[in-house]
């Protein structure tokens, strides 16, 4: 199961009431309560060695109905609700999943806004996204879009769809400047660590004053307490162990056993990898780009220098 669109795998300790309160208050985006919902339920049948059938059978349902519970698609029923956990020998958690599902089911999602400017599969990464207290990842064509300015993703976005009217443009561009709003600027802001390929930085994307100051917006980035920039230098030479761009997403502490998951997007969609395996695969890459990357101290006058060599 290394490509999924839903992830599971983690749980909490069954006495926990107390975080599974604190990681429901920091993850408010139905979509990601959703699929908080849909892993657990599915770690639960799986602690159980059930089978998909054997509890649609239980409960006098459909196994694709269980299916959709355990992909984020729908939620059960509340009647449906405490026969699973019946079923899965957690009627004690039973008021916090009910108060899971309300909360579900009557949130709403910061960019429902946007509708048709978010692609279906990077819905999943805006709700974790904004839940997420640590976002880490490798950036080799350009700087990731929490650090753009509006310029600067104006650019980037109209490079990459040429087609699309301008009136869509400035749409996805608000987009990603609300994404920063939501992670950067919250009351509790998460820790943004990114390392950056040094090429990214001298591409001239717009024009060469739209990269400058999209630089010295990404120096003055750099200087915050919770965001660390580190920049790959032209002359360390081949990067070993990556194959381009990736954001690796920690869970809520509050999620003991969820190792979190990594995300990569390709011209087609958006691959969520959580098995423990492939997330140490990549941690071990980004671990070996820190290495070879600037200190995150001294990033703020590599990327000044930058921009004044442009």
């Amino acid at each position: 199961m290394g490509e999924l669109v839903i992830m599971a795998g983690y749980g909490l300790t069954p006495d926990a009431e107390t975080r599974e309160e604190t990681a429901v208050a920091a993850a408010q985006s139905p979509t990601a309560l959703k699929w908080w919902f849909a892993v657990e339920m599915r770690r639960m049948r799986d602690s159980k060695d059930l089978g998909r059938d054997e509890v649609a059978q239980a409960i006098k349902g459909s196994t694709p109905g269980i299916g959709h519970i355990e992909s984020g698609r729908s939620l059960p029923k509340p009647l449906e609700l405490d026969k699973l956990l019946e079923i899965y020998g957690q009627t004690e958690r039973a008021e916090f999943f009910h108060d899971l599902r309300d909360r579900a089911k009557k949130g709403k999602d910061w960019w429902i806004g946007f509708g048709p400017h978010v692609r279906s599969y990077f819905n999943l990464f805006l709700g974790l996204e904004s839940s997420s207290p640590q976002i880490e990842g490798w950036d080799a064509l350009v700087p990731p879009g929490l650090f753009q300015t509006p310029d600067y993703a104006e650019a980037v976005i109209r490079a990459g769809y040429s087609d699309l009217p301008t009136t869509e443009i400035d749409q996805l561009v608000e987009l990603r400047m609300a994404r920063q709003r939501e992670v950067l600027e919250r009351e509790q802001p998460a820790k943004v660590w990114r390392v950056i390929d040094e090429a990214a930085l001298r591409r001239v994307v717009g024009s060469p004053d739209v990269t400058k100051g999209q630089l010295n917006h990404l120096a003055e980035l750099a200087e915050r307490p919770n965001v660390d920039v580190q920049v790959v230098p032209l002359d360390a030479g081949a990067h070993t162990g990556t194959e381009g761009t990736f954001t690796l997403l920690v869970a809520p502490p509050e999620l003991e056993n969820y190792p979190g998951c990594v995300y990569v997007e390709t011209l087609v969609k958006g691959y969520y990898y959580e098995e423990l395996e492939e997330i140490t695969k990549y941690r071990n890459a980004l671990t070996r780009l820190r290495v070879q990357a600037t200190k995150p101290e001294d990033s703020p006058a590599f990327i000044r220098q930058i921009a004044k060599d442009l």
